[in-house]
């Protein structure tokens, strides 16, 4: 008991520590911490790490795999918090990923908004938010869509009437210095803004950006939805 009392305290601070950072960012950029989901990347930790998230007070719990979600949401509960999806789907694993996730941050192809909108219907699910990945850096081992693929996917998801997008998601390089990112944000906040204005949008047209080492600049240019994993586990195993 004292053990698992200790992880749960230091899970605690973690997680307090980086709502303090997220508020800060949000006072710099003259906005209101409300409006920013923090969303906490569960992959690869156990259910009881899981649940102590839960306790500590973490409402969205994103993950990267649609088999590894499945055992955990059956164990945890659908309902206990608001399940993303944030890493790539496989067209093979879409009926599940509907089943399974209140909100998809990686859709990045005609043929999985085609595939997602068919499953709704077949599932008798009303509506599926999602996100468009998009790839501003040209990085061959990322996915997402570049700007002259995206005009096909917006055309495709206007025609759908359970698949609704509600944002922009990006996972811009890695840098060591956090600053460097500052650039793709802001670049995926103009084109959300373009979109915007073109009605694309269900709701204000929500940016998922920044990950643990520069979501505070995330949030400084915009973003709407953070992902941050290690600055609340702590290192994976």
């Amino acid at each position: 008991m004292g053990v698992e009392s200790s992880a749960l305290q230091t899970l605690s601070e973690r997680f307090e520590n980086v709502r303090e950072r997220l508020t800060q960012a949000a006072e710099r950029a003259n906005r209101s911490s409300n409006d920013i989901r923090l969303i906490a990347i569960s992959k690869t930790h156990p259910d009881a790490v899981l649940r102590s998230a839960i306790e500590a007070g973490v409402n969205d719990l994103g993950e990267n795999r649609v088999q590894e979600a499945d055992a955990k949401i059956e164990e945890i509960g659908r309902e206990a918090v608001r399940w993303h999806l944030v890493g790539h789907l496989q067209t093979n694993k879409a009926r599940r990923a509907v089943e399974l996730f209140d909100v998809i941050h990686s859709v990045d192809s005609v043929s999985l908004i085609q595939r997602l909108e068919r499953l709704c219907e077949e599932t008798g699910r009303a509506e599926l938010p999602i996100l468009v990945q998009v790839d501003l850096a040209g990085e061959q081992s990322k996915s997402g869509v570049d700007s002259a693929e995206l005009p096909a996917l917006l055309t495709k998801i206007k025609e759908c009437r359970r698949v609704q997008l509600i944002g922009l998601m990006t996972l811009p390089p890695f840098f060591e210095d956090p600053e460097c990112t500052r650039p793709f944000f802001k670049a995926l906040r103009d084109l959300r803004d373009d979109l915007k204005a073109q009605d694309h949008f269900k709701g204000p047209g929500q940016l998922s950006m920044g990950m643990s080492h520069d979501f505070e600049i995330a949030i400084e240019e915009g973003a709407t939805m953070v992902r941050v994993g290690t600055a609340i586990f702590g290192e994976r195993n």
